[in-house]
């Protein structure tokens, strides 16, 4: 563990989730199935490890850029997994 992953109360991803928590408000001015699917993508961030050490790494000056670049990658993957199912039923 990196000294950035930890805090001065030790605990590790608070940099994340605090970056998180401070959406609160913009979550509040969705549509529910807009909040419902905002709510999903931040629990993955949150509740992956390789995303909180990545997140971690950048420092709380940067916490904003790298929850976007979570969400981005997030995104990336599912469009990839997308992708490879369609490619795989195309050629059936």
């Amino acid at each position: 563990m990196t000294q950035n992953e930890q805090n001065e109360d030790g605990s590790i991803g608070d940099i994340l989730a605090k970056e998180i928590e401070s959406w609160k408000d913009f979550r509040y001015a969705l549509k529910e199935e807009d909040e419902l699917l905002f709510d999903k993508m931040l629990y993955e961030c949150r509740n992956n490890k390789d995303y909180i050490s990545a997140a971690s790494a950048k420092g709380g000056y940067f916490s904003a850029e790298s929850l976007f670049m979570l969400l981005v990658l997030q995104q990336q993957k599912m469009i990839n997994e997308l992708t490879n199912k369609v490619s795989e039923w195309h050629y059936r």
